[in-house]
């Protein structure tokens, strides 16, 4: 019952239905380098094939039904074995069951002598139908197409009394190999596509994985950051009341508010960022690495044998801890890039701090050891990207025209406008006065 399920679908239902072989892509190793013209007019060759295809199967349907005598009749011989080849453009499936047609009345009004039902016209047209519509279907179709057409053969060289003949064993022998091939080429093609669709998708996925990873290690470092800063706020609000004589009562209670406020902050703050935090994560007991510390970082590099400069130009001045890291972060991951894919190379690292915003070049050189590049993770543009985009900046990474590569930031800083230091004793007096 299921291999009678199975040929239903194949090749009773909607047998005849509308089914245009679609132009040939011309994006192909060959196609793409042709001329424009000439590359859509290559869009049209298995169309130009297939009537090549029936072209040459009327030439061999020109050797007539043996029953067939006269010039109509002749004429007419060539013709009919053309039409389900030429029909495969349109209606595949159809085309198959028409050519079987065409093969039971050749065989039932003409004597073929041994290669009883078929004539060489209808054996050249089976094997081109075939032929199309195995390449435009399934391997399984191609598989009852076969077994329809032994069982086609077997039973007319049994009404002709050829049991022995060449149209029941050498036949089926001959369109068997010819469909085995193109399934098989069929089903590389198709695991070829499918690899390749499914190589498409893990990159996109790794690629999207990447990005949440280094978004929550930022997330990390900025929890970190921002822990600390309030953590600040909240101690020098709880301490700024016993620091001034005669708090006022409005005083002593706005400084008790900003610390409850610090505070449940702080707390929803460690609730909302401990989702991104791993099971095994552990903060760390140092302070989060500024651009003060960078210092240590290019010795470390050096040991490790990268030789590297380092340029500050413009008036050196303390930025916002998140922007400190994110350079820091930015550079180290450069320098790891020039470890790893230009090995025996040296490297310039630019700290430019200008008007409005901090700018970094990282630029190396072209590899010289003869050691080949380590492998690394592949994905370390994408988190430096993911940090200054962050940070509201652009970044170019991009070949230099000696050989090396050159990662360019620049990230963005608020002017901060220049205030007279107070103590906290004339701060909470002010606010008192005011208060």
């Amino acid at each position: 019952m299921d291999a009678y399920g199975g040929l239903r679908r194949d090749l009773f239902h909607d047998a005849f239905a509308y089914r245009p072989l679609p132009p040939r892509r011309t994006d192909g190793a060959i196609a793409r380098h042709l001329p424009g013209r000439l590359r859509e007019t290559a869009a049209w060759a298995p169309h130009a094939v297939v009537c090549f295809l029936a072209f040459l199967t009327t030439l061999f349907g020109y050797t007539a039904l043996s029953a067939f005598d006269g010039g109509r009749a002749f004429l007419l011989s060539g013709l009919i074995v053309a039409v389900p080849v030429v029909m495969t453009l349109v209606r595949p499936i159809g085309a198959f069951w028409l050519s079987c047609a065409v093969i039971v009345v050749s065989g039932m009004l003409g004597d073929h002598g041994g290669m009883s039902p078929w004539t060489p016209g209808t054996v050249f047209m089976h094997l081109s139908v075939l032929a199309v519509v195995a390449l435009r279907t399934r391997p399984r179709v191609a598989a009852w197409m076969w077994a329809v057409t032994l069982a086609i053969s077997v039973v007319l060289s049994t009404m002709r009394g050829r049991t022995d003949s060449l149209g029941s064993v050498q036949m089926a022998v001959f369109y068997g190999t010819v469909l085995l091939v193109i399934s098989v080429v069929h089903i590389r093609k198709d695991a070829e596509r499918q690899v390749s669709a499914e190589k498409s998708v893990t990159a996109v996925e790794r690629d999207r994985r990447t990005v949440l990873e280094e978004r929550t290690n930022i997330a990390r470092e900025l929890h970190d950051v921002v822990a600390h800063h309030m953590s600040v706020v909240a101690i020098q609000a709880e301490a700024a009341p016993y620091r001034v004589e005669n708090t006022p009562p409005e005083l002593t209670q706005a400084f008790a508010t900003i610390r409850e406020n610090a505070v449940a902050a702080l707390t929803e703050l460690r609730r909302v960022l401990g989702v991104v935090r791993a099971e095994d994560y552990e903060a760390p007991d140092a302070p989060q690495p500024t651009l003060a510390d960078l210092d240590s970082l290019l010795a470390n590099v050096r040991e490790a044998g990268l030789p590297v400069e380092k340029v500050i130009t413009g008036a050196v001045r303390e930025l916002p801890q998140g922007v400190e890291l994110s350079a820091y972060r930015i550079i180290q991951e450069a320098l790891s890039n020039t470890l790893r894919h230009a090995p025996g190379a040296g490297a310039r690292v630019e700290i430019g701090y200008v008007l409005g915003g901090l700018g970094l070049r990282v630029v190396n050189g072209p590899a010289t050891s003869q050691a080949g590049p380590s492998q690394g993770s592949g994905h370390g543009l994408t988190g430096m990207a993911e940090r200054v985009a962050m940070l509201g900046g652009v970044m170019t990474a991009e070949r230099t025209a000696e050989g090396g590569y050159e990662v360019t930031v620049f990230i963005p800083v608020a002017p901060v406008a220049p205030a007279e230091p107070a103590s906290t004793v004339d701060l909470a007096k002010e606010t008192g006065e005011r208060a």
